[in-house]
């Protein structure tokens, strides 16, 4: 007798978690860590720029402006086209047009050119996002999901590191040191091309498309390199469905979008506001070591216990009191300022914040791709992201005046945009601890 139709969520457990998923793992945290290199090179970058095209400081940071421009599209756009497609063939677009023209913006030949480089690149850098997680979770079973999609945001932490260090020796380079910073930020999804020529595609996706006997080919192929000898029963058919975008926004899904993309925003202004704005009124008033590529080291030390209590807190406690647990926590941390302007305080405080923010991302990148069915996964992580560049590119108009002229009255909205992301992740209606994807 044949053996009885399981489910992708069935087979993927009978194919265990080993070598293939760590070697997933590494090859989406290379470009991840590569993309947290380009987001905060930013500001090391902009003053020699001002300097090589005898420009101000603050033009130069268009170029910045230009990235999140570029982030907001590819994320929504090519999450869009996951879907429609399939993770595989967008995968690879993503990271080619990260690589070329990240490595191609060292080249510019003027600042016109940057900014269009830079808007490419963003645009690459974007659509890496909603892809490389829903890829990821859609590899894991249920009961490990959670605790490797965290884990794989801690390679944001790396990147920083890498940056304070590469920001160091490209300071050498004078006035080219932005091209330094460029060309290296944009060689590792080189190397990523390379490594994910040989990634298969996702066999829910294939599932859910009416390919069966594909996805159970992949899912064997997945059971081999993890060293499971046992077949693979054959998967039952499914048929073939493309939910249209809108239906991010039907009847079952409304709520669970809106609040998370409420949480997305939110988080997204405050993280800027805390890390962006508020060191540089700090920096004014004697704490500009907060700049600085040490502290920015030491920033990216304490992001990692935080990753890792966000990796536990999600299979322990759940998705969302954990996320609820970090964003509150970064609400206190917020207000802490408020108390003083002594050193161990403000360095205390910013700490605090560190390990409390990137715990939220964390939470965040893990439970967002849970939450939808497979046709529209992506398309959700890409919204979400394409909301969290928003959010970016909204905060200086929003944080910077205030934080200018009413420094306590800037800590308390945003101690009150965290606490608002926390409320908007209670009123998600639906908890994705040990729950296959749909």
């Amino acid at each position: 007798m044949s053996a009885s139709p399981i489910t992708v969520e069935q087979a993927i457990e009978l194919a265990g978690v080993g070598k293939f998923q760590r070697r997933l793992f590494l090859i989406f945290g290379l470009v991840w860590m590569a993309d947290a290199m380009q987001v905060l090179s930013i500001g090391f970058s902009a003053p020699t720029i001002a300097k090589t095209f005898g420009i101000p400081v603050p033009q130069a940071l268009q170029s910045g402006t230009s990235f999140f421009v570029g982030m907001l599209i590819g994320a929504f756009v090519f999450g869009r086209l996951a879907d429609r497609f399939g993770r595989r063939p967008v995968l690879m677009a993503t990271v080619a047009i990260d690589a070329c023209f990240g490595v191609a913006s060292s080249f510019a030949p003027d600042f016109t050119w940057l900014l269009a480089l830079r808007f490419l690149t963003g645009i690459g850098v974007g659509g890496t996002l909603p892809v490389d997680y829903t890829m990821m979770a859609e590899f894991l079973p249920s009961d490990r999901r959670g605790r490797w999609l965290v884990m794989l945001e801690s390679f944001w932490a790396v990147g920083t590191v890498l940056l304070a260090l590469l920001a160091w020796v490209a300071g050498g380079w004078g006035p080219d040191a932005w091209r330094v910073i460029f060309l290296v930020t944009g060689l590792p999804a080189l190397v990523g091309i390379v490594l994910r020529l040989a990634l298969p595609e996702s066999p829910l996706f294939l599932s859910r498309s009416g390919k069966a006997a594909q996805a159970n080919a992949v899912l064997e192929r997945v059971a081999r390199v993890n060293g499971r000898t046992a077949s693979m029963p054959p998967l039952g058919a499914e048929i073939a469905q493309r939910p249209p975008v809108s239906a991010l926004f039907s009847q079952n899904l409304r709520r669970r979008t809106a609040a998370l993309l409420a949480a997305w925003l939110l988080v997204s202004i405050a993280y800027y506001g805390v890390f962006v704005y508020l060191p540089l009124k700090l920096g004014a008033e004697g704490f500009g070591f907060m700049r600085g590529q040490a502290f920015l080291v030491l920033l990216a030390v304490v992001q990692l216990p935080g990753y890792a209590l966000a990796a536990y807190g999600v299979e322990r406690w759940g998705r969302k009191p954990t996320l609820i647990g970090f964003l509150l926590l970064s609400a206190v941390g917020c207000m802490l300022y408020s108390l003083g302007n002594t050193t161990v305080l403000v360095v205390g405080s910013t700490l605090l914040m560190s390990f409390a923010l990137l715990g939220t991302w964390a939470g965040l990148y893990a439970f967002t791709p849970e939450v939808y069915p497979t046709g529209l996964r992506a398309s959700g992580m890409g919204l979400a992201g394409a909301l969290a560049r928003f959010g970016g590119l909204l905060a200086p108009a929003i944080v910077a005046p205030v934080m200018v002229a009413h420094f306590t009255l800037a800590l308390a909205m945003l101690a009150a945009f965290l606490a608002l992301g926390a409320l908007a992740v209670l009123c998600v209606d639906v908890e994705s601890r040990r729950r296959a994807l749909e």
